[in-house]
C-alpha cells in the first residue's frame, strides 16, 4: 500500500503501460485519475480500478485536459503523482518524412507532454513525483525511427531540466525508457501493415538480449517504484527497462 490515499493522475492511462500502471496504483491504495483519447478503453480501464475516474483528453491539444484537473482540484485539491505516458509512433525513412508527420508525433510525444506537466504543476507540491515514459529509441539509431527518436530525445532533455528546476520545490522528476514492449502503440504505428507489425515484433524480440519483448506490467513496476517514497533520493534519472538492450 505504498500509495494509500495518494492522488495519482495518469495521462495516457487507458491502455498498455499506462493501464498497467493505473491498475498497480489502484491496487496499492491510490485515488486514480486517468486520461486517454478513447472513451471505450477508458471505461474498460476504470472498470478494473475501484473508485478510478477517467476523462477523454488529447495530449496533442494543449487546450485539452482541463476537465480532469478541475475534477482533481474539486475532489482532493492536489496531485501527488503525475505519470505522463501518452505517445504515438511512426516509422518512415528519411526521404518520406513530411512536416505533417513530424509535427503530429512531436505535438504529442514532446510538446504535449511538456505542457501537460506545466498545467498540472500548480496542483503539485513538496513530496510530489513526476514520471515520464521515454524510450531507448532516443539512444539507439534505428533506421526509419527518426521522428519518434527525436521527440523522445527531446523529452529526455525536458525531464532533466524539469528535475533541476523542481528539486528545490521538493518535486522529483524521472523517466522510464522501455525497450521493445508489446503494447497497442505498435499496432497504431503509422506506415506499417498488420503483417509488418508481426514481423516487427519478431525483429524487436530478436535484438533484445533476453530474446523477448517486455510486457506492460514489467514497465509499470519501475514506474511505480520511481513514483513511490522508496525512490525518495532519486531524481533526474532515465531508467532503461529494456531486457539489456542498451547496456549489454
Amino acid at each position: 500500500m505504498r500509495f494509500k490515499d495518494k492522488v495519482v493522475l495518469i495521462i495516457g492511462g487507458n491502455s498498455g503501460i499506462g493501464r498497467a500502471a493505473a491498475i498497480g496504483f489502484g491496487v496499492e491504495g491510490a485515488h486514480v485519475f486517468l486520461t486517454g483519447r478513447s472513451q471505450g478503453t477508458i471505461d474498460e480501464t476504470v472498470a478494473q480500478i475501484p473508485g478510478a475516474r477517467g476523462f477523454v483528453g488529447d495530449i496533442g491539444d494543449v487546450q485539452s485536459g482541463g476537465d480532469v484537473l478541475k475534477a482533481i482540484r474539486q475532489a482532493h485539491g492536489r496531485i501527488d503523482i503525475l505519470f505522463v505516458n501518452a505517445g504515438i509512433g511512426t516509422f518512415k525513412p528519411i526521404p518520406e518524412v513530411t512536416p505533417e508527420d513530424w509535427d503530429q508525433v512531436h505535438d504529442i510525444n514532446l510538446r504535449g507532454c511538456f505542457f501537460a506537466i506545466q498545467k498540472a504543476l500548480p496542483l503539485m507540491g513538496r513530496g510530489g513525483a513526476i514520471v515520464v515514459t521515454g524510450s531507448i529509441g532516443a539512444l539507439v539509431a534505428v533506421p526509419g525511427n527518426v521522428i519518434y527518436a527525436a521527440a523522445k530525445a527531446g523529452l529526455r532533455a525536458v525531464v532533466r531540466t524539469l528535475a533541476a528546476e523542481l528539486v528545490s520545490e521538493g518535486i522529483r522528476v524521472n523517466m522510464v525508457s522501455p525497450g521493445p514492449t508489446d503494447t497497442p502503440i505498435i499496432t497504431r504505428t503509422g506506415g506499417v501493415t498488420a503483417d509488418q507489425v508481426d514481423g516487427m515484433k519478431d525483429m524487436m524480440a530478436g535484438v533484445v538480449p533476453m530474446k523477448r519483448m517486455g510486457t506492460p506490467e514489467e514497465i509499470a513496476r519501475p514506474v511505480l517504484f520511481l513514483a513511490s517514497d522508496e525512490a525518495s533520493f532519486i531524481t533526474g534519472v532515465d531508467l532503461y527497462v529494456d531486457g539489456g538492450c542498451v547496456e549489454l
